[in-house]
């Protein structure tokens, strides 16, 4: 399977102009920008973070450090996860898509990372079915997304102060 598509007949924009997204396309060369193609409208009704989420955890492991920790880490890796999730899917290697989103989900799902679990669950959706074309809009907002749970990671709980 591949994820690079034929739609742009190999002209894709490869450079990282997906408005504040400081990762740019992978080395894949999957394109946060395509010519010619809008990009779908995230869910604004599904909040960005759910701050009750990483409470859990703390609860759950008696320890809020450790789940501050977690949290730290998660934004620490979003760009690695990011990249690994943009490549795999330029590259067309589905096996390596699949483990790269579900770590995607269920990490952003464990920080209160709420929109950006749903949208690693309809590329998921997108993986699953060889959809190439909706993989590629997924992942500009994922892109996006992730930014923006990573700064209201970072500004909610103080992540910055290491």
């Amino acid at each position: 399977m591949s994820f690079q598509g034929d739609s742009d007949g190999g002209d894709a924009n490869n450079d990282s102009s997906a408005g504040a997204c400081t990762c740019g396309a992978g080395p894949g060369g999957v394109s946060l920008a395509d010519e010619g193609q809008a990009p779908t409208p995230a869910d604004t009704t599904t909040p960005l973070v759910d701050p009750s989420a990483l409470q859990e955890l703390g609860s759950q492991l008696d320890s809020p450090a450790v789940a501050k920790g977690f949290a730290r880490d998660y934004t620490n890796m979003w760009d690695q996860r990011y990249q690994s999730l943009a490549s795999s899917l330029g590259s067309g290697d589905e096996d390596a898509a699949m483990d790269a989103v579900l770590s995607l989900k269920t990490s952003s799902a464990m920080v209160g990372g709420v929109r950006l679990a749903e949208l690693a669950r309809e590329l998921e959706d997108a993986i699953r079915v060889r959809d190439a074309d909706r993989a590629r809009l997924l992942l500009r907002e994922v892109a996006e997304s992730g930014n923006e749970t990573v700064d209201e990671l970072q500004l909610s709980y103080n992540l910055r102060d290491r």
